[in-house]
């Protein structure tokens, strides 16, 4: 959805101007790329190798992560 579309739903749905705004700068950074590789930080604090989010995200649903 591109970010003016977004703005307008969550301004139709209620959320305030300010909050709209901000909640769209948060998911356009988010979305830009800037995220989009595997960084070091996992090996320096839990001493193991990283691993992309597509390759966890089905492995922890296959275990049951999230189930409740």
């Amino acid at each position: 959805m591109a970010p003016e579309a977004y703005r307008e739903r969550l301004t139709g749905l209620g959320v305030g101007p300010e909050e709209a705004g901000f909640l769209v700068e948060v998911f356009a950074s988010l979305l830009d790329g800037r995220n989009a590789r595997v960084s070091d930080g996992v090996r320096q604090v839990l001493g193991r190798e990283p691993r992309d989010f597509a390759r966890y995200a089905p492995e922890a649903a296959a275990a049951g992560t999230w189930k409740g």
